[in-house]
């Protein structure tokens, strides 16, 4: 178990970390402020924004919800040291483990994005006006 748990914080340092700041910048580029007129358009970008928030908060989640696993299975190896911790470790034990704080700090804030219709559009753009 404490292998277990090593490794999967390993993983999640190494593999995962590194390449959110590439994720990051992906999602951050710019898309027009669209015509007002075109209101199929506004109503794509909006649900589009939407899901593209939903997917970065949970890229960054990742990466923090891991290491809580990590630190859950830390916790019932160094309970159950002496003995087969899958064997000796009883639901109860893990279900605590899993609800408590983590040890691992998130790997950071999540990624806030521009809503291209929104009222936070850039200075030249001005905001979407809905006929």
């Amino acid at each position: 178990m404490r292998e277990f748990a090593d490794r999967l914080q390993a993983e999640v340092q190494r593999n995962y970390a590194p390449h959110l700041s590439y994720i990051a910048d992906d999602m951050k580029a710019e898309i027009p402020n669209p015509c007002d007129a075109f209101i199929e358009l506004v109503q794509f970008l909006r649900a589009h924004h939407e899901t593209q928030q939903a997917t970065a908060d949970m890229v960054y989640a990742v990466s923090g919800a891991t290491g809580q696993l990590a630190a859950a299975a830390g916790s019932v190896a160094e309970r159950y040291q002496k003995s087969d911790a899958f064997s000796r470790a009883r639901v109860v034990d893990v279900e605590r483990a899993l609800a408590g704080p983590s040890a691992v700090p998130p790997a950071g804030p999540s990624l806030v994005l521009r809503d291209p219709t929104g009222p936070d559009a850039g200075p030249q753009d001005g905001p979407v006006v809905l006929p």
